[in-house]
């Protein structure tokens, strides 16, 4: 297994471009299911899990090209003509639980699915019952055999439904199914992500109508049929945001461009609290470290709060921030696992639950780290970058699901940092 190797305390500077969402990428990807006609997608970055949704795809007989992004241009084509098997098997659905979503377009499409529940990130249960919950009330007969989700409706109806959570995956599954379905759907309770506002404007390119993505309540007129597409997928949040997080850690000056702030409020208003210099324009964010860090309090909640794939690398700036911080995690039950890797590095940090009491060290120390889940390995990074010495951060087969080049990336701004094949 690969590994990194950072020697802690090089000044950050420079400039990084933010490459596309993976969160966004996905679902969009496997949108092209409910149509027969070529799709094309722009900016779709470099990363194991899409190379997996397209190894998914590739399996249920969709056309892939990739010769423009195997070689860096990020562009995508899709031809979904073809497809013939609507099995998606647990080799791949175990390693990336986003391979569920093609239930939906699927059943809306075929009338038929056989799918395998997921796996991913072991970050706490993260059950698909909402997803199996709506689209039983749209009209599909659902049985869960073996580990298998298979699906079975003549024609998806609308459906007034209701989310018991506000689940980003839930309402991108109902939200694709609904737009073949007979009649409007209405998703209440929805989740409010971007990503989840891009999907919606992938949809209407192809011919849906789908009104309110990005609050609350999505209405879905179902149409007969949708048609082919060229999209760009929004920038990624999350690296935007690691990115800012290593500027301030590090005490150094980084433009991150391709932001699109509004996407970060709950985060750069933390940042402030801080005490964290940050010029937000047009052409990016650009934050500026200083020497002191105050701790600030943060609690992880659905979109427009703070973001859960921002937890651990917050952790890591209160880890060296002065005073004491608390950080209450709400959406996952598993998720402070990058904190006893922390504490090998030096921190002070102890579990209550939910919740991680963080008392500022006055600096971090090198050392040997695994990662244990896609953000807790980015988080490690960024500790490696700002400690005192040498760390060597393994397994990080979970920061290649989510990180596109970010060694070389780092490198461009300064840092000593590279990969180590295993």
């Amino acid at each position: 297994m690969d590994k990194i190797i950072i020697h802690g305390g090089r000044r950050l500077e420079g400039e990084v471009a933010v490459s596309g969402s993976k969160n966004a990428a996905l679902p969009i990807l496997i949108s092209s299911l409910l149509t027969s006609e070529p799709c094309v997608y722009q900016g779709i970055p470099q990363l194991v899990d899409i190379n997996t949704a397209l190894k998914l795809l590739a399996g249920l007989g969709v056309v892939v090209d990739k010769e423009s992004w195997v070689k860096g241009g990020g562009d995508i084509i899709l031809r979904p003509d073809r497809v013939r098997n609507f099995e998606a098997s647990y080799d791949l659905v175990r390693t990336m639980r986003a391979s569920f979503l093609v239930l939906g377009p699927l059943l809306a499409r075929f009338g038929y699915a056989h799918v395998s529940t997921p796996g991913g990130c072991a970050i706490g249960t993260r059950p698909v019952n909402l997803h199996l919950k709506g689209l039983a009330e749209m009209g599909a007969t659902i049985e869960q055999v073996h580990g298998y989700v298979e699906a079975k409706a003549k024609k998806l109806r609308g459906a007034q439904i209701y989310l018991d959570l506000p689940s980003v995956g839930a309402t991108e599954n109902l939200m694709m199914a609904a737009s073949l379905a007979e009649g409007t759907t209405v998703i209440e309770n929805a989740a409010k992500e971007p990503e989840i506002e891009d999907l919606a404007a992938a949809l209407n390119k192809m011919g849906a109508r789908v009104e309110g993505a990005g609050g609350d309540l999505i209405r879905v007129e179902g149409v007969s049929s949708l048609g082919g597409l060229t999209h760009r997928v929004i920038p990624d949040r999350i690296e935007a945001a690691s990115f800012v997080i290593a500027g301030a850690l590090i005490g150094g000056d980084v433009l991150v461009t391709g932001v699109r702030p509004a996407h970060l409020d709950a985060f750069f208003i933390k940042l402030k609290e801080a005490g964290i210099e940050l010029s937000i324009d047009a052409n990016g964010v650009r934050v500026k470290g200083n020497n002191t860090i105050k701790s600030v309090d943060v609690t992880t909640l659905p979109y427009p709060g703070f973001p859960t794939d921002m937890q651990a690398q917050m952790m890591v700036l209160m880890s060296v921030a002065d005073g004491v911080s608390v950080i209450t995690e709400t959406i996952f039950e598993n998720r402070f696992m990058h904190a006893q890797e922390l504490d090998r590095m030096g921190a002070d940090i102890r579990l209550e639950g939910n919740r991680a009491v963080v008392r500022g060290v006055k600096e971090l120390s090198g050392a040997p780290v695994m990662a244990t889940d896609l953000r807790a390995s980015v988080s490690l990074v960024l500790a490696g970058l700002v400690a005192n010495g040498t760390t060597e951060v393994s397994r990080v087969y979970h920061l290649d699901r989510g990180y596109e080049h970010i060694e070389k990336k780092f490198s461009k701004l300064g840092a000593a940092i590279e990969r180590v094949k295993g």
